[in-house]
């Protein structure tokens, strides 16, 4: 595919060639950020992860990205190292580092730290959390609507990686891209255990039919942040929203599809499996949860 594209697509900004980067209480230029060969994340996926958006001076919905940051660490059993002042004291020091203003994204991670041995046991980690904060100047740029392609894999069961952890252990959602890519669409669409429709690899999945917004049933999603604030928005103005368990076929009938996700917001669906979605292009519901949505974050913001 030559015009080849992804829901974090963003402008290019030779800024970041020269961005500082969080590492375990310092702050430090792009070329020094390395974490050991022995890190828990890079040999095991061990670790949780945040990702934020800087608006004007302001990260939005800071303290329910917070909630989810310290809830997910608790799941899986891992000191951070910092209380949750700690946290946003970091943030905003990586923040200043980087004379960052607003179109800004971060991705805070926390891994269980260096292993003593090339092994999964938690117990071999002794030397305490490793956390880096990733930001960035980012635009999202969207040139056209995003396609999907239905994959095999599936979002999981709780008893075997709970699907709502913000994990590093990220493989089978890269698995179902690759899948999705393989098939000339942009991103993927997973279904859930029993064969409803789910999510994408990476963004939180809506359709709108006959005026009415759906999106799964969320026990098999992603806990997505941005998702939970459209369907806010729904109730609050008068557009009927449902969570609930829909098929393909629904999908494929649908008027309008949108993914939701704290880099782009709400990003239009074309096209599902080569069936085109309504015109193909951005549909009112989803123009209108757009701009109700941009209101919010100026309201919480002050952009």
């Amino acid at each position: 595919m030559t015009d080849k594209m992804t829901t974090h697509q963003a402008e290019d900004d030779a800024r970041n060639e020269t961005i500082r980067i969080y590492l375990n209480g310092r702050i430090v230029p792009k070329a020094e950020a390395m974490v050991s060969v022995y890190d828990s994340g890079f040999m095991l996926g061990d670790g949780v992860w945040e990702g934020i958006r800087l608006y004007n001076g302001t990260w939005a919905f800071l303290e329910e990205h917070m909630d989810r940051l310290f809830e997910a660490a608790k799941a899986i059993d891992l000191d951070i190292g910092l209380d949750r002042a700690g946290v946003i004291d970091a943030i905003r020091a990586t923040q200043q580092a980087n004379g960052m203003t607003t179109d800004a994204h971060a991705r805070l991670m926390v891994t269980r730290g260096v292993k003593i041995r090339p092994f999964q046991h938690p117990a071999l980690s002794r030397s305490g959390p490793t956390m880096v904060i990733i930001m960035e100047h980012s635009r999202p740029r969207l040139p056209r609507p995003i396609r999907l392609a239905t994959v095999p894999h599936l979002r999981g069961l709780p008893m075997t990686q709970d699907p709502k952890l913000n994990s590093h252990s990220k493989l089978n959602c890269i698995l179902a891209c690759i899948a999705a890519e393989k098939a000339g669409a942009d991103e993927a669409l997973m279904l859930d255990v029993n064969g409803f429709v789910n999510t994408t690899n990476a963004c939180n999945f809506f359709i709108v039919r006959k005026g009415e917004v759906w999106t799964s049933t969320g026990d098999y999603c992603m806990n997505g942040i941005t998702r939970q604030k459209v369907i806010d928005l729904c109730r609050g103005n008068g557009i009927p929203v449902f969570e609930r368990n829909f098929s393909l076929v629904d999908t494929y009938g649908a008027d309008e599809a949108f993914l939701t996700g704290t880099f782009g917001a709400q990003t239009p669906v074309s096209e599902i499996d080569g069936r085109r979605i309504g015109a193909g292009d951005m549909g009112p519901v989803t123009k209108r949860l757009r701009g109700l949505y941009s209101d919010l974050i100026a309201a919480k913001t002050g952009s």
